[in-house]
């Protein structure tokens, strides 16, 4: 694929439905996940290619595919209502992945409900059925002696719940649980691999309707003339990915004061460059800056608000991997999390009037990447 370098110059599901589940008609467009005989479609992230197969009809677990490896649907979902069947014997642990991102781990930056062969009394944030770990069921129906057991799951942004083997165990409001509001709200589905022989059949899914408006601000070349370019860095523009070399800015045409933003970054080793926000056309006025800055020991590192609060703990990253960006901004506040985890929640942001985004480049010869930059007005 060609790339194109601007610099220099100034530019502007059918289930058995259960007795608590909402009415029927809700199934109306429900489909299969899979065709029964193949992992069509269906990727092997972060593991070997043989730690999923297909066996009688069911989705295996190998017992040598080892954390962190898990198997990831080829769409993603925002609200839906997905519903399966998990075959459990003896010691038995797994998960459930949804909303679980293109990169960065899938329990932290998405959901994981736990599947798990203990009946704990009382209910664990372990326990089968749990948003692990951080919210354990209600109560524990599981049966682990080499019998089938049924889940639904029923995302619709607040509201999530989880029934397992007929019985309502989790109905949450995710806006009211401070570490669950922050999670992704689209993303892919998943099974995670924990090595143990686990089965999973019959997975079967209705999309419910979107209720987010998320603007992209950069998903390929064409969304260039959303920017204008500052200083003397270069941007690559190579398919859906920015690659910036030099120092330099990518400032927004727009403005916005309360929003939502999510990309995903990968850098060089000790690289550095920044999201800032609430700017001016250049970065000569007065903007909020959270670091990109690949040095643990640095005054600011990956994450922090420049020059008001540094990143803690330090974010699990590593050089030249993807990793997920989450930044909200709501009056004096600014939240930052880095592969799912909240670094920075600052209540001390004085201007509050509406400024542009800038995407940052630092240093010569110390490559930086974005993509799947979008924004969300809140």
């Amino acid at each position: 694929m060609g790339s194109t370098v601007i610099s220099g110059q100034k530019t502007r599901r059918q289930f058995i439905v259960l007795a608590t589940a909402p009415l029927a008609s809700s199934y109306a467009q429900e489909r299969e996940l899979f065709d029964g005989k193949t992992l069509s479609g269906w990727t092997v992230e972060q593991g070997p290619q043989t730690a999923f197969y297909m066996s009688d009809g069911a989705v295996t677990v190998h017992p040598g595919a080892n954390f962190p490896a898990w198997l990831r649907s080829p769409e993603s979902y925002e609200n839906f209502d997905w519903s399966g069947e998990v075959f459990l014997k003896d010691w038995a642990n797994g998960g459930l992945y949804f909303c679980a991102p293109q990169h960065g781990p899938p329990t932290e930056c998405g959901f994981k409900l736990n599947i798990f062969h203990k009946f704990d009394q009382p209910a664990l944030k372990e326990s089968v059925g749990a948003i692990f770990p951080v919210v354990a069921p209600s109560s524990v129906h599981v049966k682990g002696k080499g019998e089938w057991n049924q889940f639904r799951i029923r995302l619709d942004w607040p509201s999530l719940k989880v029934w397992w083997n007929g019985n309502l165990i989790q109905d949450l409001n995710l806006d009211q649980n401070e570490e669950l509001r922050y999670r992704l709200r689209r993303g892919h589905l998943g099974i995670e691999s924990l090595s143990y022989p686990l089965r999973y059949r019959n997975f079967k899914i209705n999309r419910l309707p979107g209720k987010e408006s998320w603007e992209t601000l950069y998903g390929g070349p064409a969304d260039m003339d959303k920017w204008f370019v500052t200083e003397k860095a270069s941007w690559e523009t190579l398919g859906e990915v920015l690659r910036a070399d030099g120092l330099g800015y990518l400032v927004s045409k727009q403005r916005y004061q309360d929003f939502a933003f999510e990309c995903y970054v990968r850098a060089s080793k000790f690289s550095n460059g920044g999201i800032l926000f609430r700017g001016g056309d250049d970065a000569r006025e007065p903007r909020y800056e959270i670091q990109v800055h690949d040095v643990e020991g640095a005054v600011y590192p990956t994450g922090s608000l420049y020059g008001l609060e540094r990143a803690k703990p330090y974010p699990r990253i590593q050089p030249e991997e993807w990793f997920l960006f989450q930044l909200y901004v709501q009056g004096k506040q600014c939240v930052v999390r880095i592969n799912g985890e909240t670094v920075v929640n600052c209540q001390k942001l004085d201007r509050t009037t509406p400024g542009t985004i800038l995407v940052q480049a630092h240093q010569k010869g110390s490559w930086i990447e974005y993509k799947g930059l979008r924004i969300h007005k809140l």
